[in-house]
């Protein structure tokens, strides 16, 4: 997205961050703090299978000046789930998503054997091929316990894959040091579509965003000097607690852009 005359990347919200709030209230908040977009997901409040649900989404969305920018799928590209991906993909195109969150498997890269890898890379592939049938872009989960747990299992699954359509999100592994995310992002490239955004330390203990500074914006220095703009979507709060979205976004988008926005009130420092 443009800010300022200058492309920056698009701040969101991922809608899993809050699963205990109806879609409208995560909209209306997503859209007060500010942000551009919001990855619905699948699990509760876009199912896909429910089209007038999904309907109803889109139509928040769109009410409250939202882009959806992604679905995001539970498809782990397991034996037997190809069947229910084209009810994925349709319900993405209802919402209006251009890309399709997916995940790699549900067994880490050195876990699995070499009969398995290849059982994930088939149907990642025909994934990506329905998923382009419906103009749409495959991201997969940069996550643990799957085949996307390390940055070169990642880069060889998208070898293995071979489809142009399919790239992958990041986020900072849990435990890296600083230094050691950076160099990942780095790997990976223009594969990265978007990156989950969140300040996690140690383990998943939820901190304010604000308390990794540091690597977040070192994080969009990299992307900037890489002409590269990935989608930048806050996903989990401490306490998963909607009250603090406004103050996480502001951080984000100071993080993103290098200065306030515009229309942000002002906010306390985090402890």
């Amino acid at each position: 997205m443009s800010e300022g005359g200058e492309t920056v990347s698009r701040p969101g919200l991922c809608s899993v961050t809050f699963r205990q709030l109806p879609a409208a209230e995560v909209a209306r908040r997503a859209a007060d703090a500010g942000l551009a977009a919001v990855e619905w997901g699948a699990d509760v409040h876009a199912p896909a299978r429910e089209r007038d649900t999904v309907r109803a989404v889109r139509d928040v969305s769109d009410r409250y000046g939202l882009a959806c920018c992604s679905y995001g799928s539970y498809f782990r590209a397991g034996a037997g789930e190809l069947a229910g991906f084209p009810a994925l993909a349709r319900a993405a195109v209802l919402l209006g998503a251009p890309r399709m969150r997916v995940w790699a498997g549900g067994a880490g890269s050195d876990e699995v054997t070499a009969s398995e890898r290849q059982g994930t890379v088939l149907r990642l592939r025909e994934a990506a091929r329905i998923g382009a049938d419906h103009g749409l872009e495959l991201g997969l989960e940069f996550h643990a316990k799957t085949l996307t747990d390390t940055v070169a299992s990642t880069l060889r699954l998208l070898e293995e894959v071979g489809a142009p359509q399919l790239r992958t999100y990041w986020q900072p592994p849990q435990d890296a040091p600083d230094e050691a995310a950076l160099a990942g992002l780095a790997a990976l490239g223009d594969r990265v579509c978007a990156v989950h955004v969140f300040s996690w330390w140690p383990g998943n203990h939820r901190l304010p965003l604000a308390a990794r500074t540091d690597l977040w914006t070192a994080v969009f220095d990299h992307l900037d000097a890489r002409h590269l703009h990935p989608d930048a979507l806050l996903e989990f709060v401490p306490g998963n607690d909607p009250a603090l979205l406004a103050r996480e976004a502001d951080t984000l988008h100071r993080t993103v852009a290098r200065r306030p926005r515009r229309s942000a009130k002002p906010v306390g420092r985090p402890h």
